[in-house]
Parts: C-alpha cells; structure tokens; sequence
C-alpha cells in the first residue's frame, strides 16, 4: 500500500466529505423526531384499516418502532444518495478515470505496484465511506439522547450498525473499483456499478411494497443491511456471511485480474 497515495486520495475528497459529513449528521437527527410526531397517528391509521401497513414500510423499515425508524432513514434514498457518492460514483471512475485521463500511466511509471494503486484506492474510498456513515449515525444517536427516547434503542450496539453498514457500502465500493479496473471508460464501469446499486434497491423496495414480491429480497444486498435487528439482536448471521462473500470476491478479481491486464496506450 502507498500511503502518500492514500493521503492524496483523502486530500482530492476533502471538500465533498466535508459537505457529506455535516448533512449526514443532520440528516441522521431527522429520523427520531419523525417517529416521535408521526408513529402513533400512522399506527391509529392502519388499526382502522384505512392505510395497510406495508405501505408504510421502506425496505426493513417502518415508523412504528424506533429501531425501524432508525433504518428507514438509513435505506431512504437521500441516505443512499450520500453512500452512493464514494460507494458507487467514486469507486467506479478510480481506476478507469486515471486511464481515460492519461495519469494512470505517470502513476504505473514509478515504483508502484499495481496491487498497491489498488489497495491504496480502495482503503481512500472505504475510509471515506466509514465517515459518512459514521456521522448518519452519530446525528441519530444525538437526536435520540436529546429526545429522551434511550430507552426504547441501545446506543451501544451502534458500532454494529456501522459494521453491517461498512459491510454493505464496502461490497459495492469494491464491486465498482473491480469494474473501474476492469474497462478502459469510466462510463461503461460507472453504469455497471449504477445498475448493480439500483437493482438491488430496487429488488428490496418493491418487495418491501408489494406482498407476493417479497421474496426478490432476499436477492438484494440492502436485505442484510438492518440496523433495527442489529439494535434488538436479531440479526441473523447468515447475512453478515453474504455482504462478506459480496465485498471479497471483487477484491480477489481485483488482485488477480488488474497485475495482469495490459492497459491500451495512452489517447
């Protein structure tokens, strides 16, 4: 690993990580206050058949606990918007976007090992990653202490939260570096990386929605990232399993495939 590389990478994300730390955390704070206003005149709606229930669930979350609140706020859109910015977008033009720019060879034309360009590309994208988790969580650990609702969540299981988040967003970070690697247009490896997010959102959401879909799920790899079961420990292991064997197996590519690919000469 090259750590002057490594710092560079942090250094050229400085200012959009900044930005997503500071909205993360407040982004983080919304969720509890809209459990503690809305979650019992939504629960007296559907007690009166007037709203089924599922339409108020969003992938593994609802607003009638405080766990689920906590992960609908976490699998809302906005909140994959701002993990999807080094997750996908930046993973996936790392490699490609050095090659199209014509610096991937400056880079290789010193004493840097591929497998070292690599890992130091792909530890600056997870360290950013692990930030902007980290403040989604802190914003709602700080909106859960000033509303006085510690008792209905165990802060101290919040580190397992962001495990299983980092498990999540680092498979797909290291899905989109291998595609980065993999083509010599960032395009082709960003819309792949996008398609790759997108369906399996998409295949949690409309299961979450729709009854007889329910089972395209467990196909998606947002299906195992559940912060309400982590907080109330029933988690089932075989995801953690899952989101592991999704983050290893394009690393492995990565390591195997990029030391060995020829790269087309410069345009």
């Amino acid at each position: 690993m090259s750590f002057r590389l490594f710092r560079q990478n942090l250094y050229w994300f400085r200012t959009r990580l900044l930005i997503l730390v500071v909205v993360s955390v407040a982004w983080g704070m919304i969720g509890p206050v809209i459990y503690i206003n809305f979650s019992s005149p939504l629960q007296d709606l559907v007690d009166s058949g007037v709203i089924p229930s599922n339409l108020l669930s969003f992938g593994s979350g609802s607003l009638f606990t405080l766990p689920g609140a906590l992960t609908l706020m976490l699998q809302h859109p906005i909140a994959i918007a701002f993990m999807a910015v080094f997750g996908a977008a930046a993973a996936a033009t790392s490699i490609a976007g050095e090659l199209e720019r014509g610096t991937l060879e400056t880079l290789l034309a010193r004493p840097l090992p591929r497998r070292s360009l690599y890992v130091s590309t792909y530890a600056a994208i997870l360290v950013a990653l692990a930030l902007v988790m980290a403040a989604l969580l802190i914003g709602q650990s700080i909106s859960v202490t000033l509303l006085g609702l510690s008792d209905e969540v165990d802060l101290v299981k919040m580190p397992l939260v962001w495990l299983n988040g980092m498990l999540l967003w680092g498979a797909f970070a290291s899905f989109g570096v291998a595609a980065s690697l993999t083509f010599d247009r960032s395009s082709r490896a960003v819309g792949l990386t996008a398609a790759f997010v997108l369906i399996s959102y998409f295949l949690e959401i409309i299961g979450s929605l729709w009854t007889d879909a329910a089972f395209l799920q467990k196909y998606s790899l947002f299906h195992y990232f559940v912060p309400g079961d982590v907080l109330t420990g029933e988690y089932d292991p075989l995801g953690i399993g899952l989101l592991i064997a999704a983050l290893v197996i394009p690393i492995a590519w990565s390591l195997v495939v990029f030391p060995r690919r020829q790269l087309p000469a410069p345009a």
